[in-house]
């Protein structure tokens, strides 16, 4: 090893370089997900794309940088790689929202199915394989240079793998809980290749060679940070109230003189809305609220609990029908808790805990006379809160009467999709299921007891509802309202393909929302898209 490369001589900085490349590497991995969940969902489809095409990247470096280290045995080469690298992760913020909008863009024109999946590969592929592929020369060109004989090369092969481990395992918890959640994705990308950079910087400043490269690569950092954290997610949209992440979603919230919305994606709909004006919503939370009519005595004190609160626009419906209704929730995502509260005029009366909805069930022994399920959004399906074992859970927690109500989305003509599974398994539970399509809209509203009179009640207390607006609602319900057959198709904790059966519905309906803009591709090119 030459005079100029004394910083390697004691071999520690080469085991700090490892360290942080591990570091980086599953940092890269998690602001991955973060990065495509809003356009393309968080689902284990999803994931399974990411670490899949994460692995093929890092395996081909293992390739490339041993015989790489081979063939040319010089520091300098490794530490350039990581110059680019920081460069490349740094612009992702910005550049990777361009390409995953520009990649949705053609394959809207080009495919036909499995659009989320080729549009979710594509991008993995484009963003981050190259980058990574480049992080995964380094291991094997530390082994080149650090081991010194063959008598102490598994002890110092070990100890590189155990520094690699070590920063992975911290590369995986501070993004998640730490830095993801306190500053944002964008933010979280910037930190961790800024550690690469450093590194870069520190080994070229100590063998005083290549500083127009590190000034060079110093620039083009600061400039895709500026343009990272300046650039939102849906960047096209300057009439965002707020666009904020927690640790479980991307979280937008859209405000005008009548309503405020939250969205948890952008490709997807809206996951609440709320009317200022206090009037129905239009939405699935007006046909919800027949299960308080489905008691004998509607108006008598009765107690709800709601899976997957979100916004509390359902509970504030209830109380505001209702309002000797006793409510309580239960939301996994806190942040989603403190924006009802501050956008949606949920009242702070109305108790929350911060909980997985299956797990708030085992916890506790209360029943309730209604049991809202409302924790589906488009394909991140929560399997554990979609199972026979699930609903059985919430049967045990319902009164002798009970009701209990389950929000589905993604509505399709398939029979076999995802929707069709879980009517199945819930009949499966409960001998008195009835389903209603929400007008205008891909939702539908599942009600289930085992009173066999549900129906009968509703239509009956409709009958006497003074207000004009609810009971027109009600009776909209009503005459939609159909009595569901179990298909026999079940959903259990060993085997519940969800995101499988979500992927094909959901795809279905870009199939269909799609067609317009692929004839008039075909008739008027790009040209007539962008008119």
């Amino acid at each position: 090893m030459s005079e100029n490369n004394r910083i390697l001589t004691k071999k520690w900085y080469l085991y700090l370089t490892e360290f942080f490349a591990g570091m980086s590497v599953m940092a890269a991995e998690l602001g991955a997900s973060r990065l495509l969940a809003p356009y393309f969902s968080s689902s284990q489809i999803v994931w399974t794309i990411i670490i899949g095409t994460i692995m093929i990247a890092m395996a081909l470096g293992n390739v490339w940088g041993g015989r790489s280290a081979d063939k040319h045995p010089d520091p300098d080469r490794l530490y350039r790689r990581l110059l680019f690298a920081a460069v490349w992760i740094a612009a992702i913020p910005f550049a990777g929202k361009l390409v995953i909008l520009l990649i949705s863009a053609l394959l809207v024109v080009t495919v036909s199915t499995n659009f989320l999946i080729w549009a979710a590969f594509l991008s993995c592929m484009i963003v981050f394989v190259y980058p990574l592929f480049l992080l995964g020369t380094v291991t094997p060109s530390l082994v080149k240079y650090t081991v010194s004989s063959l008598d102490d090369s598994g002890r110092t092969v070990g100890a590189l793998g155990a520094a690699n481990t070590i920063g992975s395992i911290i590369g995986t918890f501070v993004p998640t809980f730490v830095s993801i959640p306190a500053v944002g994705t964008a933010a979280t990308f910037i930190i961790f290749s800024g550690i690469l950079l450093l590194l870069g910087m520190v080994y070229f400043i100590s063998v005083r060679r290549g500083l127009v490269r590190v000034v060079t690569a110093v620039i083009l950092f600061a400039a895709a940070s500026v343009g990272g954290l300046s650039f939102g997610f849906a960047f096209w949209d300057h009439s965002l109230t707020l666009e904020d992440e927690s640790v479980y979603n991307y979280l937008q919230v859209r405000e005008d003189d009548r309503r405020v919305i939250l969205s948890t994606n952008v490709l997807f709909g809206v996951q609440s809305v709320y009317i200022k004006d206090d009037t129905l919503t239009g939405m699935y939370y007006d046909y919800a609220l027949a299960a308080p009519l489905m008691l004998e005595q509607p108006q008598d004190t009765h107690e709800m609990l709601i899976l997957g609160m979100g916004t509390g626009t359902f509970a504030t419906q209830c109380r505001r029908y209702f309002d000797s209704l006793e409510i309580e929730g239960v939301e996994i995502d806190e942040k989603i808790t403190a924006l009802a509260q501050e956008y949606f005029s949920l009242d702070p009366s109305v108790p929350v805990t911060t909980y997985d909805g299956r797990a708030f069930l085992a916890g506790t022994e209360k029943k309730y006379d209604f049991i809202m399920v409302d924790a589906y959004q488009d394909i991140t399906i929560p399997f554990q809160m979609s199972t026979q074992e699930f609903f059985k859970a919430v049967r045990a927690h319902l009164t002798e009467n009970g009701v209990m109500i389950v929000n589905m989305n993604m509505i399709s003509q398939r029979e076999d999709g995802i929707n069709a599974y879980l009517q199945d398994t819930v009949a499966s539970v409960f001998p008195n299921v009835y389903t209603v399509d929400v007008s205008g809209s891909s939702n539908r509203e599942l009600f289930a007891s085992r009173n066999p009179e549900i129906a009968e009640l509703l239509e009956n207390h409709t009958a006497d509802i003074s207000d004009a607006a609810l009971q027109k609602m009600m009776q909209q319900t009503v005459a939609g309202l159909t009595p569901y057959e179990s298909g026999g198709r079940l959903l259990t904790d060993d085997k519940a393909p969800v995101e499988l059966l979500g992927m094909q519905t959901i795809d279905d309906m870009i199939s269909q929302e799609l067609a317009y803009y692929k004839e008039k591709f075909k008739a008027e090119g790009i040209a007539g898209l962008l008119r």
